[in-house]
């Protein structure tokens, strides 16, 4: 009976095509090590925020009156809203963890290089709607700490030329950020954001699953094959893969979980502390900076303290916040090197990326800092370091010596 029924409904939708393309017959190499692990976290954490906004919304109020208070009512009165809350609040920051480091796999494995431009490109445009996601659902707890950091990240719209006040006034739909404000990010965070990453996330997988995925050593296993048309190099992506990703679904959930019932709010750095006090647009916090997984493009945007030429500093650094996002998406364009992996690049390529790596993760932390002068040069210094592996991407990767790429996978 179910055979039937399966073969009945696959002759209207073809499911078992479906499975054969993107599991059971999509072949991938066998030398995955555990930085293959984070594709699939990210997917487990989307689904996770997900479920639990959908829970969430539930009970929350989206208006100025009411916002803050609806939250205290999910953490206080809603049964197990507190949990809800914190593993959304929670799967906020993993996210971006996941994700920070899917993308620097990219980076070291040349994920980005010929055939695999369009996959990097949906992976970018995922990126970029994951933060506006994050900062419409910043607010969305009517803290002091959402309040304040909104009305500074809207306020670098009011820099644009001729257009930029207009264009700020028209996102706050209002004067000053105020409920209307609320309102129409938690619209955007709740319906029309999440729609837009489902579906960037399904041409991402099918892109990828068009090309094939890459591998450590950057060979394609397509050039290998049997009598039977199979990759010598690779493997079913089920079960082999679906399996190892459980292991590594199961030790995240245990990372995952440690947070949620331990340190919550870590330090301040998932939840600020400034956050469990209600939003007060005449109380301005001593310290305002957004959340870490904003604090290196945050660096970047204080670093610029200097005006260039017409341009004053203010422009300045939101041309930089611009440019240090959209540097990201013509990457496969700069990398000129002949080999994609960085096992096989020269000792600058490999140098640079470790040096981007630490400068990246240097600029977040300052992100959270409060502004000095120590502190402020550390950001240029960074920001400079930042942009210079792309722009000179192009000279030393195209004219350094690299190494011999084996013709078969290693193990």
């Amino acid at each position: 009976m179910l055979k039937r029924i399966l073969y009945w409904v696959n002759d209207r939708l073809p499911v078992i095509e479906a499975w054969e393309r993107h599991l059971s017959k999509y072949y991938a190499a066998k030398n995955f090590n555990f930085l293959y692990y984070f594709g699939a976290l990210s997917l487990v954490v989307l689904v996770n925020q997900l479920l639990t906004g959908v829970w969430l919304t539930m009970s929350y109020n989206p208006s100025s009156e009411g916002a803050f208070a609806s939250v205290e009512y999910i953490m206080r009165d809603v049964e197990f809203g507190w949990l809800i809350r914190y593993m959304h609040s929670t799967g906020a920051s993993m996210f971006f963890v996941v994700i920070y480091l899917h993308m620097f796999k990219a980076i070291l494995y040349g994920s980005y290089k010929l055939p695999r431009e369009l996959i990097w490109i949906f992976g970018m445009a995922i990126y970029l709607a994951l933060m506006a996601e994050a900062f419409m659902g910043y607010l969305l707890p009517w803290g002091q700490m959402s309040y304040w950091g909104a009305q500074v990240i809207i306020s670098l719209f009011g820099s644009i030329p001729v257009i930029g006040p207009d264009l700020q006034q028209w996102i706050r739909g209002d004067y000053l950020i105020s409920g209307i404000t609320l309102n129409r990010f938690f619209a955007l965070h709740v319906v029309a954001l999440p729609i837009v990453l489902l579906g960037l996330v399904v041409l991402h997988i099918l892109a990828l699953h068009e090309v094939g995925s890459n591998n450590p050593d950057g060979i394609e296993i397509k050039k290998h094959k049997d009598e039977n048309g199979i990759p010598i190099d690779g493997v079913a992506f089920h079960p082999y893969y679906t399996v190892k990703d459980i292991v590594g679904v199961v030790v995240f959930l245990f990372v995952f979980c440690g947070i949620i019932f331990f340190f919550p709010e870590m330090g301040g750095y998932f939840l600020e502390h400034a956050n469990f006090e209600q939003a007060n647009s005449l109380k301005t916090p001593e310290h305002i900076a957004p959340s870490w997984y904003f604090g290196a493009f945050y660096s970047i945007l204080r670093a610029i303290t200097f005006d260039i030429g017409p341009i004053d500093s203010k422009l300045g650094g939101v041309i930089a916040f611009a440019g240090a996002i959209a540097i990201l998406f013509v990457l496969p364009w700069l990398d000129r090197s002949p080999v994609k992996s960085w096992r096989y690049k020269g000792f600058i390529s490999r140098t640079a990326i470790i040096l981007f790596a630490i400068v990246f993760v240097t600029l977040i932390w300052l992100g959270t800092k409060p502004t000095t002068d120590t502190y402020t040069i550390m950001s240029q210094v960074c920001t400079f370091l930042y942009f210079s592996f792309f722009i000179f991407m192009p000279i030393y990767s195209s004219r350094e010596k690299t190494y011999p790429v084996p013709k078969r996978v290693t193990s």
